[in-house]
């Protein structure tokens, strides 16, 4: 069970935990077929495709620093141009690996949050310090003031601008840091096992979200299905 006696605040992760995206694909714009040619793309094998995107994932793990939106729609480019180059059969100009890039930065739709989050996260907020850790980029934040949800969150810590990855101590300590709290005040949500696990040997209180996923690891952790029944554990 969760100890909440001593709880200040709780800190969540984004992707899987507060949104999605939109299509399905992290890498998949809400436009992407509007460059890609749906029926080309349809008719690749899928492993040659998920090969394509992991190349292009490969280039931000050699660039994780990236600060700025401006920067962020430059390592796009570059990302989808890899992928155009990974699979020359869908002919994607340049012209259109701007377009993507400019989709993928720039457009607020590409993230769908989750019903939930507009009704529980502003009641947690009143009760609690609240907290993005995420592995992400400089646009996520522009993505939740949209929203009219950064407002609820006192922390907002993402990978790009710290060069790092979860579950690098350096983003819960960051985390912890902004809030002025210590780790047994603390509460950490991600829909990553590895990632809760991390947050607990911290010294944080750890609960991995399922949102309709499957976890046997469930055992060793506590699990919820949705930020409702978070909210129901935290008043027991």
């Amino acid at each position: 069970m969760i100890d909440i006696k001593n709880i200040k605040a709780i800190l969540f992760d984004s992707g899987r935990v507060l949104n999605r995206p939109r299509t399905g694909h992290w890498f998949m714009p809400p436009n992407f077929f509007e460059f890609v040619d749906k029926n080309k793309f349809e008719d690749l094998n899928i492993d040659l495709v998920e090969k394509a995107f992991k190349k292009g994932n490969e280039y931000f793990h050699k660039h994780p620093l990236i600060l700025t939106e401006i920067e962020e729609l430059e390592h796009f480019i570059e990302f989808y141009s890899i992928f155009a180059k990974e699979l020359p059969e869908l002919g994607i100009s340049s012209e259109y690996t701007l377009e993507l890039a400019r989709d993928t930065v720039y457009n607020d739709d590409k993230f769908e949050f989750y019903k939930d989050v507009f009704q529980v996260i502003p009641r947690l907020s009143q009760h609690y310090k609240l907290g993005v850790v995420s592995d992400t980029w400089p646009s996520l934040e522009r993505v939740f003031k949209n929203a009219g949800l950064r407002e609820y969150f006192s922390t907002f810590v993402m990978s790009s601008t710290l060069g790092v990855l979860k579950p690098h101590e350096l983003m819960f300590n960051t985390a912890l840091s902004g809030l002025n709290i210590r780790p047994e005040e603390a509460i950490f949500i991600d829909d990553n096992i590895v990632n809760v696990k991390a947050a607990i040997k911290l010294g944080m209180q750890g609960i991995v979200i399922l949102r309709g996923d499957e976890l046997k690891e469930c055992t060793d952790v506590i699990c919820v299905d949705d930020l409702s029944e978070l909210e129901e554990l935290l008043a027991k």
